[in-house]
């Protein structure tokens, strides 16, 4: 079940309107990163402050129905706000990458496990490496997987 409550829209307008279309077509639309062709999902997490319900368009980074979220933020020196986000709700967690969305346990990962979720998602988005060299923070990385 998709998290529940109330949803502020992002104040990016390409954000919103991509999440808008992703989820009115389940996916079929808006299911990749602008003009790239790579594969994005919608992620919804309970604001840190606010308590409300924010959506974001991530990379695709999967494996065995294992989401990794990517906190790359384009090389800037803070974290997205989603990853206060996780920090502090880390239950609340909805991910969708196609018509049907789940509900996810997220956790940050680090030493190997992150080093080699890293390489997928540089695989997956070759871009995160330059983003890692632009800024002094680690990139944080967590994991998202179903709930029980």
């Amino acid at each position: 079940m998709p998290l529940e409550g109330e949803y502020e829209p992002s104040s990016e307008p390409w954000v919103r309107e991509q999440v808008e279309r992703y989820e009115a077509t389940g996916g079929r639309e808006a299911d990749t990163l602008l003009d790239t062709g790579l594969p994005v999902v919608i992620f919804s997490t309970r604001g840190a402050r606010s308590g409300k319900v924010r959506k974001q368009p991530l990379m695709r980074v999967e494996d065995n129905g294992v989401y990794a979220m990517v906190g790359s933020q384009g090389g800037a020196p803070k974290d997205p706000a989603w990853v206060g986000n996780l920090r502090k709700h880390p239950d609340q967690v909805t991910v969708q990458d196609g018509p049907e969305p789940w509900d996810g346990v997220a956790r940050e990962i680090t030493g190997e496990e992150r080093a080699e979720w890293w390489e997928r998602a540089v695989a997956a988005y070759p871009p995160y490496a330059e983003y890692q060299r632009r800024t002094d923070r680690v990139i944080p990385v967590f994991l998202v997987e179903r709930k029980d």
